[in-house]
């Protein structure tokens, strides 16, 4: 069976009247009228109209389903049709997949199905031209990203997922054996993109990583994509300057190469200005204070906090020198106030995006830090002999590609931007 295709239909133009061509795709609407049989074929780049003539013509699409697969041959031309600049004259019609009704879900959305529905179906759902351009839109961000943090001077690495002691000490990990020893699914490459700034100096990595967390919220996954970079002889604000720049960019490569998508979703997307505004975990707790909301040094800013924030400061900004009580052991103290930490995290409003800081590279503070945690230091040895071979001083941030992708889409649940999403309750397909 013969599968070429001589062109995608997005790239069907005027110069080609009177040509054969041969497309593919799928049938998202057929009508019949007399003599005359109208399909509506779509393929990832576009869709077009097909007339089909004749006695062997009709007959070759008699019973045949929307949602089917198949392949056009004939000639390009003119047509009345509104929503169609040119249509396609069929000479042959080969069938190459029949779909089955009825249909889990209607793709074309003429019908709205639930969001469940959607993901238990979603191979189906993307066929949905919104759900289709969300993800080129995200394979669009990922293409920008890679370029920035490459154009920086950075170096894509790949670090493992199935580990043998907790990465940052935290309790919220999922366990399994491997063979017989105890096992653990990462949930971040910390230690090792630290380790990494020793001969690389600058690392990058986009990958998933896990949280055993049961958190049934719009903005919580138990599996999640993070791009997580680590910079050595960059102090926390060198980080912060990458981070901006990184989403920056984001948002003019989206904003220039995603006009259709943009259109279909209907959302427009402007690079957001810069730099980032910059507010203190000190000036956090004064402006909830004048909120009435009293709050102490020392105090973590929960949800409702974040949310009040985000009123006051709805766009982009950093939250930066949050107490060392609040940060992980890796964290760098401020020089000029031991109780601060060199660290941040990056808000879109009250939604948190990304958090890093400056990291210890003095082994003897890490396991003075280890102790005041409650943490084991014995399970830290592999990663802390590394401190011993001459540690560059280093700096890093991890940021969430899924809530990136709800704040540039403008959709609230995260499950809509990952293309199979995983939380405490779903786990196929």
């Amino acid at each position: 069976m013969d599968l070429k295709r001589t062109h995608y239909i997005g790239n069907l133009n005027a110069s080609l009247k009177g040509q054969k061509v041969i497309v593919g795709g799928w049938i998202e609407d057929l009508r019949e009228l007399g003599k005359l049989t109208f399909l509506t074929l779509r393929d990832v780049t576009g869709v077009a109209q097909i007339v089909v003539v004749g006695e062997q013509g009709l007959k070759e699409v008699k019973d045949l389903n929307r949602q089917s697969v198949v392949r056009v041959t004939g000639v390009v031309q003119e047509t009345k049709a509104r929503d169609f600049p040119l249509e396609i004259k069929s000479e042959k019609i080969e069938i190459l997949s029949r779909a089955v009704h009825p249909l889990p879900i209607d793709p074309i959305g003429r019908l709205e199905s639930n969001i469940d529905n959607r993901l238990n179906a979603r191979a189906l759902d993307l066929r949905n031209q919104k759900t289709a351009a969300i993800f080129k839109i995200r394979h669009h961000v990922l293409q920008s990203i890679r370029k920035t943090l490459t154009e920086l001077g950075f170096i894509e690495v790949n670090t493992p997922k199935i580990i043998g002691s907790a990465s940052e000490g935290g309790a919220n990990l999922f366990s399994l054996k491997y063979f017989d020893k105890q096992a653990y699914l990462a949930q971040s490459p910390q230690l090792y993109k630290e380790q990494l700034t020793l001969g690389l100096e600058r690392v990058f990595e986009i990958s998933s990583f896990y949280r055993a967390e049961k958190s049934h919220t719009v903005r919580h996954l138990t599996e999640f994509t993070s791009v997580d970079i680590e910079a050595g002889f960059m102090d926390y604000l060198d980080v912060m300057q990458v981070l901006e720049t990184v989403v920056a960019n984001v948002f003019e490569h989206i904003e220039k190469n995603c006009i259709s998508e943009q259109k279909i979703l209907g959302i427009e997307v402007k690079r957001p200005k810069t730099p980032f505004e910059k507010i203190t975990y000190t000036q956090a707790i004064e402006e909830l204070g004048k909120e009435g909301i009293a709050l102490s040094q020392g105090d973590d800013l929960q949800d409702s906090h974040l949310r009040k924030l985000g009123e006051i400061h709805p766009g982009f900004y950093f939250l930066m020198d949050w107490p060392m009580k609040l940060k992980p052991f890796y964290i760098h103290e401020k020089e000029d106030n031991s109780f601060l930490s060199k660290s941040f995290d990056l808000q879109y409003g009250y939604l948190e995006l990304s958090s890093g800081g400056r990291r210890l590279h003095d082994p003897n503070k890490i396991r003075a830090r280890l102790e005041e945690q409650g943490l084991n230091t014995s399970q830290f040895e592999d990663h802390l002999k590394a401190f011993d071979w001459g540690m560059p001083p280093h700096s890093g941030w991890g940021l969430g590609l899924d809530r990136l992708m709800s704040v540039l889409t403008k959709i609230d649940n995260v499950r809509e931007v990952v293309l199979y999403p995983r939380d405490p309750e779903r786990l196929f397909p």
